[in-house]
């Protein structure tokens, strides 16, 4: 096992590794794991972090799955979260990654880890990815009761 940096596993607000990895751990124990925080989610990041992966991918003869983690709409009303929420993620059916960065900005989404969604999408495009699949969208209010103020969830599964 390679050393954990642990400031970069606390970096700033983020959480996703920290969230991902224990599920990681204990339905694939002998996994390995090569953690990619993105901290510039602009297009031309999605696609240079989606090259490097791509590359990563063809040198490498194993297995490989990769898992982008990110809330979608943050403490909005149920409602709106799901509507915002759904409209950003249907454009990602045909992975077409442009027309989901530009939803999200054109609606004000408050998405947190869209840069790595895409660049996820855009990894998986050589290897012979065609379809994004919503499998269950959720929000935190369905855990709380308060759905005044929701974080959105989604699964998606990238085929």
């Amino acid at each position: 096992d390679l050393p954990v940096d642990e400031q970069a596993m606390s970096y700033g607000n983020e959480n996703s590794l920290e969230v991902q990895i224990p599920f990681i751990r204990l339905r694939f124990p002998h996994a390995k794991i090569v953690p990619v925080m993105m901290g510039h989610q602009t297009l031309e990041e999605i696609d240079r972090v989606s090259r490097l992966i791509s590359s990563a991918i063809r040198e490498y003869s194993g297995d490989v799955r990769i898992v982008a983690s990110s809330d979608f709409s943050h403490y909005v009303p149920a409602e709106k979260a799901q509507k915002d929420d759904l409209f950003v993620i249907e454009a990602l059916k045909d992975l077409n990654v442009r027309e989901f960065y530009n939803r999200i900005h054109q609606n004000k989404v408050s998405a947190c880890g869209y840069g790595p969604i895409g660049a996820m999408i855009e990894s998986l495009r050589p290897r012979g990815a065609t379809r994004c699949e919503l499998v269950s969208y959720t929000n935190s209010g369905e855990a709380s009761g308060d759905y005044q103020q929701v974080v959105g969830y989604a699964a998606l599964a990238v085929d």
